[in-house]
């Protein structure tokens, strides 16, 4: 049969690793690394590659297992002479690892697709393979459309070297010549006929891009149990021969030597009954779910435990086992001024359950809030954060977050939130997202994570409460930080129009307290100005971030033009008393240039302030709380002020 014009036959997408390049005339030797780096990177491809030669009539589930097991097994034994076969699509080198591999799957492939004969030894491609294996459960791929089954039965209707044809042609676009060449290699009897099988199926090279769906691709799976009854009749047996066995070696076990449950924990340092209590999971605190409408508290202590997982006593032991005693391999993460250590008696069960594919838990000593977190399908790879949180009232204690999976976050709320939605903070008029709650859980936002040098949205939490609108910020911890503003000692939450103003200009300025241990943070309008020449209006903000542990907090003064987005740092200080609590007076100053009138030295102090001067660089000084005097480019100066009760203030730098 003739091979198809390369024009009628779609070109190669860019990661297939088909080609019609000839082959060079001496090729090297293929090492295991080499063929290794290509059986890793195409892995899915040469599952998907065997899966589509392999007979249909061997049922769907161990056909998927085969497709796996045949690639896992398609390492050569040692280096290996490169078949003479592309491996690449044209204008790239060849990939003599990729091509070896390859071969190794479709004759593989083809040999399981032989009858079993009596007087001959069966092949290992011919026997169910005992690696991958999967107890008590059928897989399968997921169903495609009509498009894909009639594709389907119509490659069943070929012989093994047929769909290999096929496959070939339409998954890895290779031309007629190099499929004559892989089958000849793989050991096809008729590498011409089976060509002519693949021409015959209906639709042509049109239908090669189904080949790509997920009817055909056993990485992509379906789970069904398999018959129940047999199973547990088969188990009852396996349990009576096996009894002796277990008695056995539980005789032989060394005492205390238990820590299989552990997971990535570390081994014990010591042997305690006041620590095991702590670390054992029957003696998890858990709460009604009204708890918190009668507690005189209403923190993290009176969560309820939720989650699908909350049952789960090995997941609940490992995450208390790591808690206590991280192994080498767990990431630990923890905010500024957190104890280490794990609990001191048995902590809150605040949650447990699976969240994106992770099998995620929560727990609560009345000091900190800890995460657990380990994939879904295995322990490796396990996470622990711990957040400090003690003090937490009921404007703090509303929401933890679960997970970030691609640039989204989702949160586990407080049981007396009744709603949540997305907001974004530089579009202070835009309307909410709502966000659906699912048992306190709530559907993905995106984090609030700018662009480099362009901070084009920061997206906030936004939760209700009994009426109370509240605002809250990720900021890279587990604990979101809590948005107010208004003066300090009289600040109020981010809920109307006007305060979410007030935030807008400076809500990317947030960016600057992340992974600081930020429990709140202020924004407030401590001073207007009349910029010279009647040019405007100017706005000075003070942003305060409060952190848990009391200290390190973060001041910026922020200065605001009129028709400007976005507010300019001014001044940032760090563990200063200036525009909290304790000392809401505050002063900073810019060098700001006028379009027709040069440089000017702005300087304002928030109220009760009487006058400000200016020295060093700028000799200056003005009654009242701002100051405006011509400047040198790049000019430098001390700012002071005197309050209305005769205290001194010094500029905030």
């Amino acid at each position: 049969m003739q091979s198809q014009d390369a024009a009628s036959r779609p070109a190669p997408s860019a990661d297939a690793p088909g080609t019609d390049d000839p082959p060079a005339a001496v090729a090297p030797p293929v090492g295991v690394d080499q063929a290794e780096a290509a059986l890793v990177e195409h892995y899915p491809r040469l599952v998907r590659l065997a899966h589509l030669v392999l007979p249909p009539g061997m049922g769907r589930t161990r056909r998927v297992l085969t497709a796996h097991a045949l690639v896992q097994r398609a390492l050569p034994g040692r280096r290996t002479p490169a078949p003479a076969i592309p491996a690449q699509s044209a204008g790239r080198a060849a990939d003599p690892g990729y091509a070896l591999v390859r071969l190794r799957v479709v004759r593989t492939a083809l040999e399981a697709g032989l009858p079993l004969r009596r007087p001959a030894w069966p092949r290992r491609s011919q026997l169910p393979p005992l690696l991958p294996s999967i107890w008590g459960l059928r897989v399968f791929p997921r169903p495609g459309g009509a498009d894909e089954l009639a594709l389907d039965r119509a490659l069943a209707a070929l012989t093994g070297p047929g769909r290999a044809a096929y496959a070939l042609r339409g998954l890895e676009r290779l031309p007629d010549d190099a499929v004559r060449r892989v089958l000849t290699e793989a050991g096809a009897a008729d590498p011409a006929g089976a060509l002519a099988e693949a021409g015959s199926v209906p639709g042509g090279p049109a239908r090669y891009a189904l080949l790509a769906a997920a009817e055909f691709d056993p990485c992509s799976l379906q789970v069904r149990p398999t018959d129940l009854m047999r199973r547990r009749t088969r188990l009852r047996a396996a349990l009576a021969g096996g009894a002796v066995l277990v008695a056995g070696a539980m005789l032989l076990g060394p005492p205390g030597g238990d820590r299989d449950g552990d997971g990535p924990a570390a081994p014990p340092y010591a042997r305690n009954a006041a620590a095991q209590a702590a670390l054992d999971p029957a003696r998890l605190v858990r709460v009604s779910p009204t708890a918190w409408l009668t507690s005189a508290r209403t923190d993290f202590s009176v969560w309820p435990a939720r989650g699908d997982r909350v049952g789960d006593r090995e997941l609940l032991r490992r995450a208390l086992a790591v808690w206590a005693r991280p192994g080498e391999r767990v990431r630990v993460s923890a905010t500024p001024g957190t104890p280490a250590g794990g609990p001191a008696g048995p902590p809150h069960l605040l949650y447990a359950g699976t969240v994106d594919a992770a099998r995620v838990v929560l727990l609560y000593d009345g000091l900190r809030v800890v995460r657990y977190a380990e994939p879904e399908d295995s322990s490796a790879g396990a996470a622990l954060d711990l957040a400090r949180t003690d003090g937490a009232g009921r404007a703090d204690a509303t929401a933890v977050v679960l997970a970030r999976t691609d640039g989204n976050v989702r949160y586990l709320t407080a049981p007396w939130v009744t709603k949540a939605a997305g907001r974004d903070l530089t579009e202070p008029d835009a309307d909410a997202t709502g966000l659906a709650l699912t048992d306190g859980v709530t559907e993905p936002l995106a984090g609030p994570v700018p662009r480099s040098g362009d901070c084009a949205s920061w997206t906030a939490l936004e939760l209700t409460d009994d009426g109370t609108t509240r605002l809250l910020s990720d900021l890279g911890e587990l604990v979101p930080a809590r948005l107010t503003a208004g003066p300090p000692g009289a600040a109020k939450e981010v809920s109307g129009a006007r305060a979410r103003h007030a935030w807008a200009p400076y809500a990317c300025s947030l960016g600057a307290v992340r992974g600081q241990g930020v429990r709140s943070v202020n924004a407030w309008e401590f001073a207007k100005q009349p910029l010279p020449h009647a040019t405007g209006t100017a706005r000075w903000v003070c942003t305060r971030a409060e952190t848990w542990r009391g200290t390190g907090a973060r001041v910026l003064a922020q200065f605001h033009t009129p028709g400007g987005r976005y507010g300019a740092v001014a001044a940032k200080a760090t563990d200063v008393p200036a525009c909290g609590g304790r000392a809401p007076e505050v002063l900073a100053g810019v060098l700001w240039k006028s379009k027709k009138h040069g440089w000017y030295l702005l300087a304002a102090g928030s109220e009760g302030t009487a006058s400000v001067r200016a020295s060093g660089g700028i000799d200056a000084a003005a009654d009242g709380r701002v100051l405006a005097a011509r400047a040198g480019q790049g000019a430098r100066a001390e700012l002071t002020a005197e309050l209305a009760d005769g205290r001194t203030v010094r500029g905030l730098r």
